[in-house]
């Protein structure tokens, strides 16, 4: 008796007091009619769940015999262990819940009396809920598949049955909603979905448990590559597969992904004796959660396509090369008289051929500096260099483009030493490019300047140009390939449409970065930034690291 006086202590403490439990008991009449077998597994056309009190209040009402009374009280008794109930008021805040729905939720009574059933909610409830809310306030109930939020943020997956409460003059004052935990039967369906969706793809999936440092999974491919046979829930110790190329390296970053909280990783490795692609994925759904999606990808018919279109390429350009480098030189020596005085016509004639074989030197050049950036071969003589020296030596070299034309270039540097681990060459190169394009787009009579700046542990170099500036709708462009940007006009300035994605490949090579500020009809400043040593570099595409994300 005391155990009913409990209850009913607590029942009484509800808002809905006993009428709601009357209302409610006629509204599911027909519900607890069967026995607790059909009722339990079904979850419940809805219980009513921990809501003992109800049936005491029906009882007190003297509608039910003593007999019905122990019969429903022993339904109510086996809902209240089985089912995850709560009853929420009109504007769904928690009236009541019961002790299977503290433990699913990991909340505290008190933490949840009072307060929105929202805050359990994902926001594919959240979708639902003006729908469900419909239904009950036209005195239907609502039945399908809800995800609840937990304490720890975590998720887990309900059937979930609501029903309407009413109170003794009809009015509907709020629902009951009794739920069947069916997250594992949603996790071995997403399991079966995801194991047949991988056994079809080509590439090699693991999924891999760091604290048991075992594959929990290995589709067909992999399993096959490694010669593995597949056993229904069989770890694969990664031990095992220590002898394997790449294995290594896998399993060193799902460590350091584990220990620094990254959410995903992606590298290039010998695996099983063939270049492949690696990208690791942290799992955050279920059982799952914490574990690694490892994708492997075989890049062996890509590399090998690479190489042949690389070998191409440089075979091509090196036959150019040569015979067009005796031709440039051959015009070279007619041009300095060195065979006599020519006649003027021959001699304008023999300057448009040079400037045409500099041009497609320029292109050749630019071709296999393309296929190196591409193949990730591009190396870099680093040394430490005087960059005051390297922006005269370029001002300098120069010269003819200036009177070409008609600007003038300045500097703003006092021939103070700015001592930089570089590489001179590749700098040079890159400064070129800055000032030959200022020079072809400065109008004719204006001045291009190029600003040093020190900027203490890297150095900022800046050419800034007069020029009609780059629009709008063509700056997200300017560093990629044959950019076809509106005022270009490439033909006629000599350009190859690759100078500034070679500039931009190899500042970022060097560990600093590129860009620029331009406003039209005013003029463009392009600059590069560079550290001083090459101890302050960043990591760059080209260090060949593991490149992690962090969880946002």
């Amino acid at each position: 008796m005391r155990s009913s006086e409990t209850k009913l202590n607590t029942f009484n403490s509800l808002s809905l007091g006993g009428a709601a439990a009357l209302g409610w008991y006629l509204a599911s009449s027909a519900v607890l009619s069967g026995s607790a077998a059909d009722v339990v597994p079904v979850l419940g056309t809805v219980a009513i769940a921990a809501l003992l009190p109800a049936y005491l209040g029906v009882r007190r009402a003297r509608f039910v015999t003593d007999k019905q009374s122990l019969a429903l009280g022993q339904r109510i008794d086996v809902l209240n262990e089985h089912a995850i109930v709560n009853v929420v008021d009109r504007s769904t805040n928690l009236i009541e819940v019961n002790d299977r729905f503290l433990e699913a939720t990991g909340y505290s009574k008190e933490e949840l009396i009072g307060t929105s059933m929202h805050k359990l909610y994902c926001d594919e409830n959240q979708k639902l809920a003006p729908t469900i809310h419909l239904l009950l306030s036209t005195g239907k109930s609502w039945s399908g598949e809800t995800p609840i939020r937990r304490k720890d943020g975590s998720v887990f997956f309900t059937h979930t049955t609501v029903r309407p409460i009413y109170d003794l003059k009809g009015n509907w004052i709020g629902s009951i909603s009794a739920r069947t935990d069916v997250t594992q039967t949603h996790e071995l369906l997403a399991a079966r979905d995801i194991a047949q969706v991988t056994d079809e793809m080509k590439e090699d999936i693991w999924i891999v448990d760091c604290e048991m440092m075992a594959a929990t999974y290995m589709n067909k491919v992999a399993l096959g590559r490694l010669g593995l046979r597949r056993a229904a829930e069989q770890l694969i110790p990664l031990s095992q597969l220590k002898g394997v190329d790449g294995v290594g390296s896998i399993v060193a970053t799902c460590r350091e992904m584990r220990s620094t909280g990254a959410d995903n990783a992606q590298f290039e490795t010998e695996y099983c004796g063939k270049p492949f692609h690696i990208g690791i994925t942290r799992l955050k759904v279920g059982t799952l959660k914490g574990r690694f999606m490892v994708v492997m990808a075989d890049m062996s018919k890509r590399v090998s396509e690479e190489q042949r279109k690389s070998d191409f390429i440089s075979t091509v350009s090196h036959e150019l090369r040569s015979p067009l480098t005796s031709i440039k030189g051959a015009m070279g020596l007619l041009l300095s008289r060195a065979a006599g005085e020519l006649p003027d016509k021959a001699v304008s004639m023999l300057e448009i051929a040079h400037r045409n074989a500099d041009r497609l030197v320029l292109i050749i050049n630019d071709i296999l500096d393309l296929e190196k950036i591409a193949a990730g071969r591009m190396e870099f003589d680093r040394r430490d260099v005087n960059l005051t020296d390297l922006v005269t030596e370029t001002k300098n070299a120069n010269v003819t483009m200036q009177k070409r034309f008609a600007v003038k270039v300045e500097s703003n540097s006092d021939d103070s030493p700015i001592w930089i681990n570089t590489d001179p060459n590749r700098i040079i190169q890159v400064l070129n490019n800055f000032l030959s394009n200022a020079c072809k787009f400065s109008k004719s009579g204006s001045a291009v300047r190029i600003v040093i700046e020190d900027q203490g542990d890297s150095v900022r170099v800046a050419v800034k140009d007069q020029g009609t500036g780059i629009p709008i709708k063509d700056q997200h462009k300017v560093f990629e390939r044959f950019a076809d940007m509106e005022n270009s006009n490439r033909s006629a300035k000599g350009g190859t449409g690759l100078g500034l994605s070679i500039c931009k490949a190899i500042v970022e090579g060097l560990g600093g970065n590129i860009g620029f500020e331009t406003t039209e009809g005013i003029g463009t400043t392009f600059y590069f930034v560079l550290p001083k040593t090459e101890a302050n570099m960043e990591s760059t595409p080209a260090d060949n690291v593991v490149k992690m994300r962090s969880a946002s």
